[in-house]
């Protein structure tokens, strides 16, 4: 049997976020999360990664602060573009999440995804979670994409994916996202950036900065 850490890694935290989703209620969630001892290495500089980081936690922070304890929203930035999913009470609370989202210093774009409706159940939150790893896990599996350039967020069912990817690559993941291995997709949403191949050639022949050196 071939050991595949990255899918052992990818199963224990989907088993973590299911427990920690049914043991509080966190109506904000900032989508990335710091791993120690391990290093996510993608398509961002380590200063974006960084700088990604902080735009989560200001905005979680600013939205806590001004929304309802009924909203349940989700914050998730990559190379600077924001993408909010999740559930408020109104559409004037729709409004200001934008809005507050996009005031945040070094945003490039907001993509607002709330939806005006009760906060999705815990049961269908751990179904979300699911989903996102399953979807991970295929895509540690093809041999022909590089797992770590996506960034998969579930919501209610709806597959949220971003990432600074090619045409292709972005075409191969849509396939992975909605093929029959992957259980409980209502639609799928595509919040890439699209490079070119060459630029792709150029970001994986950069060497990697001392931060993002594999430690034995």
């Amino acid at each position: 049997m071939k050991f595949n850490l990255k899918r052992l890694l990818l199963s224990s935290l989907a088993a973590s976020a299911v427990l920690a989703s049914l043991s509080a209620c966190a109506p904000l969630v900032v989508g990335s999360a710091v791993l120690s001892g391990l290093v996510a290495i993608d398509r961002r500089t380590a200063g974006i990664q960084l700088e990604d980081e902080s735009i989560e936690i200001r905005t979680a922070q600013g939205l806590r602060q001004n929304l309802s304890n009924a909203s349940h929203v989700n914050v998730t930035s990559y190379n600077r573009m924001v993408l909010l999913t999740g559930e408020v009470s109104t559409a004037a609370e729709r409004a200001l999440a934008e809005k507050l989202a996009k005031s945040q210093e070094n945003v490039s774009s907001v993509v607002n995804d709330l939806v005006v409706e009760p906060a999705s159940s815990l049961t269908q939150r751990s179904k979300d979670i699911i989903t996102t790893g399953q979807i991970k896990a295929l895509l540690v599996d093809a041999k022909d994409l590089q797992s770590n350039a996506f960034k998969v967020i579930t919501e209610r069912g709806v597959v949220y994916m971003m990432g600074r990817v090619t045409p292709r690559e972005a075409q191969r993941a849509s396939e992975i996202a909605r093929s029959s291995s992957v259980s409980g997709v209502v639609k799928l949403v595509r919040v890439f950036e699209t490079i070119t191949e060459e630029e792709l050639k150029r970001i994986s022949a950069q060497p990697l900065s001392p931060q993002a050196q594999p430690k034995l």
